[in-house]
């Protein structure tokens, strides 16, 4: 095995006094405080953006605005919690993805499945017409 590369040290820079924080406050736990708060009002932002456009495609834009603001908090409880446990762990993502991808080719075969029952019920109606 190789050896590693020795560290390199510590910055010896004393930033102890405040005066070379960066940010808008010198009290560098507000700054942290402030930038955690900017990420997350963001996130939440981005994520209903995106729930809206996925939505829009098949409900209309006004149906799509009422559906994600009219969501229960049993709901997005359970999203913040599904969304931790894939984000958290390997296993979680695993899981969470696994369970995914089932449901999508369950809901694709269903979907197949009634295409088929709707061209059957197609085909015996013409047959009983002639």
């Amino acid at each position: 095995m190789m050896a590693r590369k020795p560290r390199k040290p510590a910055s010896t820079n004393d930033t102890s006094t405040g005066d070379n924080v960066p940010g808008i406050s010198s009290n560098p736990a507000t700054n942290l405080l402030m930038a955690d708060i900017a990420m997350r009002a963001g996130t939440s932002v981005l994520r209903a953006v995106v729930e809206k456009r996925l939505l829009k495609g098949r409900y209309g834009t006004d149906t799509a605005r009422e559906i994600v603001s009219n969501r229960s908090m049993k709901h997005t409880i359970a999203s913040v919690a599904v969304a931790k446990l894939a984000t958290k762990s390997t296993p979680g993502a695993v899981l969470i993805g696994g369970g995914l991808v089932a449901k999508t080719l369950f809901d694709r075969s269903r979907k197949r499945r009634a295409a088929k029952r709707a061209g059957d019920a197609k085909l015996l109606e013409q047959a009983k017409d002639s």
